[in-house]
């Protein structure tokens, strides 16, 4: 009796045995499963993290190319071959050695880019030639794979191939607190200013202006006053200033106070390196010159308020920024975009240790009504992208800065609340990236 008992104990325990082996098989295959999901979920990954950093960088370093070649010819050319030189000096960085594979087997298709005067598009090559957005977009990085055949069987081959994707916008935005300004004031118009007609608080763009007063000249803030600011101590600090050495940030609705006296030579020392002149013991390591420094060959001069600003004897006028006397056109600060421009794509009559954009420089534009005093407080309308025409020249206790305002420079600091559209210093930025002119987000931003 005791055999008929155990006989079925016995059978059943087999089957115990034979139903734990099944679900140790199923247990290690979804350890596996997950095991190769995490291996290559976690390759993904850090893939897609190095392919956006490179194209966030492959962006920017083609937005701030066309911000240096924007309107001039082939300058979607010069952009877009800037963007993908730093993706291809990413991508041969330490660490990227399967992008840099990828790269090397489709080097012409394998990035996009493409420009807009929006951030939000249309995007083409070359684009528009008022474009000032860039961006670069890879579709398919295809990526090694470790056990994703695995998941590939299991769909009986209708899984998508392993790769990653990204894309990048970067374009210009107006700086909220410029701290790269040079101690000089200009009194603006606070009723006249149509940025988007041409007029900048009182002032035309590619106006020749005189921005700093001789000392027989009237003051708009008051006698004693030769609109300089007061950055800090004496003509050490002026000069300093002017050769641009001075980190100085101000705000739009705060106050500048403004510094009494002339000081000639410091401010003509300073502002002269630009144009590769040194005195007062500054020198090219510190304060190179701009890139071009070609200037007309006689001065330009005033003497004040309301006779007109001459060259040769010749009263100047403007049109469009081009200057120019009844005896012909003047070197101007377009003649300088195309030059400098020459000298980004490699070519032109550039200096070897030649800076981009020496020549303008940032000026604080103030409201002076009521100002009747050699030392002022003065409220900040705004910040001016203002193109040096020649160097400062000395006469005695005279000096005077000539130039033309333009609508946008190189900034610093931070970025504005609002996108490009503005005036004044401008900072090249990374934008999310819209996938159409619906502001739709882009996912692989």
């Amino acid at each position: 009796m005791n055999a008929r008992i155990q006989q079925p104990h016995t059978a059943f325990g087999q089957q115990q045995r034979g139903a734990m082996l099944v679900l140790v098989v199923i247990a290690m295959a979804s350890l596996l499963l997950m095991g190769a999901l995490a291996l290559d979920g976690s390759h993904m990954l850090l893939n897609k993290t190095r392919l956006q950093n490179a194209v966030d960088a492959a962006a920017l370093s083609g937005a701030k190319t066309l911000s240096m070649v924007a309107g001039t010819s082939g300058s979607a050319s010069l952009s877009q071959t800037a963007a993908l030189n730093t993706l291809t000096l990413n991508a041969n960085a330490a660490g990227n050695q399967e992008l840099a594979t990828a790269m090397a087997a489709n080097a012409a298709g394998f990035a996009k880019v493409e420009l807009a005067t929006s951030v939000y598009g249309p995007f083409s090559f070359p684009g528009p030639a008022s474009a000032t957005f860039v961006r670069v977009t890879v579709t398919n990085y295809p990526l090694s794979s470790f056990f994703w055949g695995v998941f590939q069987a299991l769909d009986n081959g209708n899984a998508t191939s392993k790769a990653v994707a990204a894309v990048a916008t970067a374009g210009p935005s107006p700086t909220s607190s410029p701290c790269d300004l040079t101690p000089l004031l200009v009194c603006g118009d606070p009723a006249q200013n149509n940025p988007t007609a041409g007029m900048f608080w009182g002032f035309r763009f590619g106006d020749l202006q005189v921005l700093k007063t001789a000392a027989n000249n009237s003051s708009a803030i008051g006698p004693g006053n030769f609109q300089l600011l007061d950055f800090g101590s004496g003509g050490k600090t002026v000069r300093e200033g002017l050769a641009g050495g001075i980190n100085q940030c101000n705000v739009v609705g705060s106050t500048v106070q403004t510094k009494p006296g002339n000081t000639v030579g410091p401010s003509a020392q300073g502002l002269n390196t630009r144009f590769n002149e040194y005195k007062g013991g500054l020198s090219a390591s510190d304060y190179p010159p701009d890139l071009v420094t070609t200037v007309n060959s006689k001065s330009f001069t005033y003497a004040g308020s309301p006779a007109p600003i001459q060259y040769n004897g010749q009263t100047v006028t403007s049109s469009n920024g081009n200057l120019s006397t009844s005896s012909g056109a003047l070197y101007d600060y377009n003649n300088w975009a195309q030059d400098s421009a020459a000298c980004v794509g490699g070519g032109g009559n550039c200096q070897s240790n030649g800076v981009f954009e020496r020549r303008i420089i940032k000026i604080v534009i103030g409201d002076c009504s009521g100002k009747n005093d050699g030392t002022s407080s003065v409220p900040v309308l705004g910040f001016g992208c203002y193109f040096v025409l020649q160097p400062e020249t000395q006469q005695g206790n005279q000096a005077q800065i000539f130039g033309q305002f333009v609508s946008v420079c190189e900034g610093d600091n931070v970025p504005g609340p609002n996108p490009a559209g503005n005036v004044g210093p401008q900072i090249i930025q990374l934008y999310k990236t819209y996938i159409d002119n619906n502001q739709t987000p882009s996912t692989d931003s």
